[in-house]
């Protein structure tokens, strides 16, 4: 299949105009810079000669030029089917492909911008990895529902890669000791990264779920934290050193804290002033107090 054959004319639009045929070089005069009408049309051999001849322009030109601009951005136009075929291995992500090719097009840019021709190497071969770089680099800053630093995102790439290989070796899933050696990490970084893992993709309170009784959302499904249990340790911790009080101490904290009588009231049931129970009960919270901080 032949592609259109556009039109290269200088960028001052002299009269004079030059064809560019498939799979042959350009031929400009040094003193004028191509310009074409449909860089999409271009052939990929076309895009390559042409993009010789447009890079050894940008070394004499001076940079923040009209001149200089124009070849550079005639540059990224001629090339941005290596965007297009590099954003395609990423199709499969569910992204829209112009945002793909958008970020790609970043990649092509610094290409351009860092090219030497004196390299000796192809343009295409020194921009693909550019282009590729910068769309991975827009899914790992982008993909994450939590944001979790670098190393971690790298981690849970390498957890992935190493856990399919060493399942298929050991026709089970691998322990996180067969993960570190396998990694050449520790144990306590496997782990960070299995859980920094869970940052990667998050559900909604509102999703649908199925329950014992129909659908539901996640939220309604969802247990909470009972604080009561919280207070199990305490009193498991609080039982022996209750025992050590005196029987009219223990009293004195049931009416007080069960019964949620008052002093004055307990005084009265006992027989004691108000002030004679504040003292008791107060020097039966500090040796409570004391006996559940040195515990703890």
């Amino acid at each position: 299949m032949t592609s259109a054959t556009p039109t290269v004319a200088t960028a001052e639009n002299a009269t004079t105009e030059a064809t560019v045929p498939d799979g042959r070089a350009v031929e400009e005069a040094s003193d004028q810079l191509p310009a074409i009408d449909a860089p999409e049309n271009l052939a990929p051999e076309d895009a390559r000669q042409l993009s010789k001849t447009l890079f050894d322009r940008l070394t004499v030109l001076e940079e923040g030029t009209h001149e200089y601009q124009y070849v550079r951005n005639t540059l990224i136009e001629i090339n941005l089917t290596l965007v297009r075929y590099s954003a395609r291995r990423f199709r499969s992500r569910g992204d829209d492909m112009e945002d793909i090719v958008q970020v790609g097009t970043i990649g092509l840019i610094k290409a351009i911008d860092r090219f030497d021709l004196s390299r000796e190497v192809e343009f295409t071969t020194f921009a693909i990895p550019y282009v590729v770089g910068e769309i991975k680099r827009f899914f790992r800053d982008t993909t994450w529902d939590v944001r979790v630093p670098r190393r971690l995102q790298e981690m849970r790439m390498d957890l992935a890669r190493a856990n399919d290989k060493l399942t298929s070796r050991l026709g089970r899933s691998p322990r996180v000791s067969e993960l570190a050696e396998h990694l050449g990490v520790t144990e306590e970084e496997v782990v960070e990264g299995q859980v920094a893992a869970n940052g990667y993709n998050s559900s909604s309170l509102d999703a649908t779920v199925n329950d014992e009784e129909g659908e539901a959302s996640l939220a309604d499904v969802l247990g909470e934290c009972d604080g009561a249990m919280d207070l199990v340790e305490d009193f498991h911790a609080l039982k022996p050193l209750l025992a050590q009080l005196s029987d009219r101490d223990r009293k004195i904290l049931e009416m007080r804290f069960g019964d949620e009588m008052t002093q004055a009231q307990i005084g009265e049931h006992l027989g004691l002033s108000q002030m004679h129970v504040s003292r008791l009960l107060s020097r039966s919270l500090s040796a409570l107090r004391e006996g559940m901080l040195a515990g703890s």
